[in-house]
């Protein structure tokens, strides 16, 4: 099984295996490799089936199936191939394929999906461009209505590979497990293409290994090994401001509670210093709540101005809680703190208006910046970036503003301006709480104050704030959180940089 970081779009994915044929491997090797571990798979996941239907499609998909048909006959099971279209229409690699099958191959239309024990989608992967129709739609939508076990090769038939969603409004198989090549691929990890896919297994198929280095993919699945070497170690001659001092904008006294979340969180991560800035009534309920978080009395945007004068502030956090006045608040820290995550309230007094956003970000351009938006937050600020895929609407936005931007979820997109990408497949369904994206904020600034760089803080933030949510379970609200990831922390530092 692979187990590399990059996901591979399917341009890069059809580049590879060009390449792969020019350094000598055979189109024929390769699918007869893919073909080869789908029916290891469907053995493994179902060692007591003994009825396996093939769908088999138009081009290279229906060739890895007619080989698993051959493979899993060959083990003894009884193997039909229902066909989208006659053999003797097949071309290339998967004509040859389908002439290596001796067993029988039937119409799709007259496939018997309810007397299979396994499916094996091997209909259309992850470069089809239209919606399924006709009878491709109407073995989709069998296949579904059976409740027999589906396995997908490459992607559920009627999924885009790059999208992670269905094309138009045709019909996608709901896969039980995908078994994919070379490297995962952008719609096997973005919803909803990562339930539709089920478990995924990548398999090797024999292509070079310098293949896909070669490539310069920018697309990677949220893991350590793609930070952790910026990941900040604590020194021993260090001390607090070395750390990096946070700071966080609180809102006024009624809505106190997700500057201390943000403010725990800078804490907890790793910032030698977090003080929260406001008016003195919120300070005042503030002082009821924290110890080691220091408070500083900014009524204003005015007064922001004037606190970053006087002392040097690593990061700032604006926008949680932060009410009237966020969006001069917003421009005090991009002027006057070293980096600044901005998130919530700000994304509102900037909705319509990205332009702004970005021209007072790039007054500043060596700053390093994080937009931490949902998709309601991200919809407010971007009104025209609806196309495309998720990935696709992040990466825009990371280039459209200067910044970093991290497109929440339970597939939180983090992009950067030179088109760098990371999607996390991490976050456990209980994150979905009040105040978690509070403690995401904080979690970017606490690394960012003590000097990670900002796509590498933003990713380590969004991997953390998911092991933690993880590693508490059920139950879990905003305010555990930061009180979870010193144990995610611990673990990360003790683990190799490669882990």
């Amino acid at each position: 099984m692979v187990m590399s970081l990059e996901l591979l779009a399917c341009a890069e994915m059809t580049e590879a295996d060009r390449r792969a044929v020019a350094a000598g491997v055979s189109g024929a090797a390769l699918m007869e490799a893919a073909g080869a571990a789908v029916a290891r798979r469907a053995r493994e996941l179902w060692p007591a089936a003994r009825r396996i239907l093939v769908l088999a499609g138009p081009g290279a998909n229906g060739g890895d199936g007619y080989v698993a048909a051959r493979r899993l006959a060959e083990r003894g099971l009884a193997v039909t191939v229902a066909a989208l279209v006659p053999p003797e229409r097949l071309s290339g690699d998967a004509a040859f394929m389908a002439s290596r099958w001796s067993g029988a191959v039937t119409p799709i239309a007259d496939a018997d999906f309810g007397a299979a024990d396994v499916i094996v989608d091997a209909l259309f992967g992850a470069g089809l461009s239209r919606p399924l129709e006709g009878a491709a739609a109407d073995a989709a939508e069998r296949a579904n209505a059976s409740r027999t076990p589906i396995l997908a090769v490459d992607v559920p038939s009627g999924l885009h590979g790059d999208l992670g969603a269905p094309l138009g409004r045709g019909p996608v198989v709901r896969a039980a497990a995908t078994v994919t090549f070379v490297r995962p691929k952008p719609g096997h990890v973005l919803l909803p293409g990562r339930t539709l896919c089920g478990a995924l297994t990548v398999a090797d198929i024999g292509t070079p290994e310098a293949v896909v280095p070669s490539l310069g993919v920018a697309t990677f699945r949220n893991r350590p090994a793609l930070w952790s070497g910026a990941l900040p170690r604590p020194a021993t001659d260090g001390h607090k401001y070395r750390r990096g001092h946070a700071l966080v904008w609180s809102g006024p006294e009624f809505m106190t509670g997700a500057a201390r979340l943000s403010a725990f969180a800078a804490a907890r991560v790793g910032a030698g210093a977090v003080t929260i800035a406001g008016a003195p009534a919120a300070l005042r309920v503030h002082a009821a709540h924290v110890s080691a978080i220091m408070l500083a009395e900014a009524v204003d945007a005015d007064g922001l101005e004037k606190l970053f004068g006087a002392r040097r502030f690593a990061s700032a956090v604006v926008g949680p809680g932060a009410g009237p006045g966020v969006e001069a608040a917003a421009r005090a820290a991009l002027d006057g703190a070293e980096s600044a995550v901005l998130d919530a309230d700000v994304f509102t007094a900037f909705a319509g208006r990205p332009d702004e956003l970005a021209a007072a970000i790039r007054r500043a351009p060596a700053r390093p910046v994080v937009l931490t938006p949902h998709e309601g937050e991200f919809a407010r600020l971007f009104p025209d970036l609806t196309d495309g895929s998720k990935l696709d609407r992040a990466r825009a936005a990371a280039s459209r503003t200067g910044a970093v931007v991290a497109l929440k979820g339970a597939d939180t997109v983090v992009a950067a301006p030179d088109g760098r990408a990371a999607i996390a497949d991490n976050a456990p369904p209980t994150l979905a709480t009040a105040g978690a994206g509070d403690v995401l904020a904080g979690f970017c600034a606490g690394l960012l104050a003590q000097g990670m760089p900002a796509f590498e803080a933003a990713a380590a933030a969004v991997w953390i704030h998911g092991e933690a949510a993880a590693g508490f379970g059920p139950g879990l609200i905003a305010d555990d959180l930061p009180h979870v990831a010193p144990a995610v922390l611990a673990r990360l530092l003790g683990a190799p940089k490669d882990s």
